[in-house]
């Protein structure tokens, strides 16, 4: 079955002999998926055809109902919360033939959508109906961190994970008819777990950083693997995992939305620079007591001052396959950054992107600014 990517346009088209207008009914919701017309829609649209043809468009309605709340945890078969980018859609249509109501029309049940979208050369309602839910096929990663493959449970048969030519895991998609089970993030190690620290914490230990640590983080692979083998609709897409080791800088991974309505990760491996902006509201006091006042009052009064804070951080190398996941990145609407082990939103400042290649740059670098998206000083009422 086909399915929406809300952040483009989803048109809905029909046409009759004598139609003169239509009733669309929309209902949205999650969990499994409804096998019959339930009724309490969230909309009911009603046009007027125009040369007996009528045209809804229903994307930007949908999207508003899907929650992608990233708290760091990736969404799992046995997690609940508001961190699903997915969503089911029914819909049902009743046309008006020479004004007069029709039945209406068989409904589409469990249609899916997704928090995705598509270029403009990808046409109308662009699918992806494929199982690998990222467009890069080689992958940097921290050595610390474990690895996150977004994968649509519906399309893919199985994932494989190989080091150094040696299997060491094999995954299977679970069957699962909620919508949030639509997208699995497969890994070897648990949901919960993206390092050696939070490895540490989740099973009741006390993580103590110290050089000695330090030093084994720094020479040891906590999760390796190097390569990934994944067998789809699509056909078989083998992925290649580089894991990094980091001596100098603090990497920092962020995390987004991508095209296909997927969390995706990618890591800053070198330098970062942190700033601040403040802002201020200011106001002309009246001073004067007893017809005099005192100099060291100030007139000129400070009403409300908080700050912002920017952080610029550079990439490091990345092979020039990667240039199509920097311009997800800076396409997505929602970016959240792992920053002091608390999982941040954040804005992507840069406001362009200059496309690198290997012939004409050598070594690809990005540099991306953002902000953090809140006040520094605390001011939620």
């Amino acid at each position: 079955m086909s399915k929406i990517n809300v952040r483009s346009p989803y048109f809905i088209y029909f046409k009759d002999i004598n139609l003169t207008s239509a009733t669309l009914e929309i209902r949205i919701y999650d969990g499994a998926a409804e096998t019959s017309w339930q009724g309490s829609p969230q909309y009911t649209l009603t046009s007027t055809a125009v040369g007996e043809r009528i045209t809804f468009e229903i994307a930007e309605l949908i999207k508003d109902y899907i929650p992608a709340e990233f708290n760091g945890t990736y969404p799992n078969l046995l997690a609940g919360g508001n961190d699903n980018t997915t969503i089911y859609v029914d819909y049902r249509i009743t046309k008006y033939i020479s004004n007069v109501a029709q039945t209406p029309d068989a409904p589409v049940l469990g249609l899916r959508a997704f928090y995705g979208y598509g270029y403009f050369e990808d046409g109308s309602n662009p699918q992806f109906l494929q199982g690998y839910l990222q467009s890069n096929t080689t992958i940097l990663k921290s050595d610390d961190d474990s690895l996150k493959v977004p994968i649509d449970n519906e399309n893919t048969t199985s994932v494989a994970f190989l080091n150094k030519g040696e299997q060491i895991y094999v995954w299977t998609p679970s069957a699962g008819s909620k919508i949030q089970d639509q997208i699995q993030y497969v890994s070897t190690a648990s949901a919960d777990v993206d390092n050696y620290r939070d490895r540490v914490e989740t099973s009741g230990g006390t993580y103590e950083d110290n050089p000695c640590i330090q030093e084994f983080l720094r020479n040891e692979t906590i999760y390796p693997v190097d390569e990934v083998i994944i067998n789809a609709v699509e056909g078989v897409t083998v992925l290649r995992v580089e894991n990094i080791s980091e001596c100098k800088y603090t990497p920092y991974k962020l995390t987004f939305i991508n095209k296909f309505g997927a969390y995706q990760d990618l890591w800053m491996f070198k330098n970062s620079k942190l700033a601040m902006n403040t802002n201020e509201e200011m106001y002309k006091s009246s001073i004067v007591n007893n017809g005099t006042y005192k100099i060291y009052d100030p007139q000129i009064k400070l009403l409300t001052k908080n700050g912002n804070q920017r952080l610029t951080l550079n990439s490091g190398y990345y092979p020039e396959s990667n240039n199509e996941v920097f311009k997800q990145l800076f396409l997505s609407e929602k970016v959240w950054i792992k920053y002091n082990e608390q999982t941040l939103g954040v804005n992507i400042e840069s406001k362009s992107l200059n496309y690198k290649t290997s012939l004409t740059d050598s070594l690809i670098n990005y540099t991306v600014d953002l902000s953090f998206a809140f006040d520094t000083i605390n001011n939620i009422r």
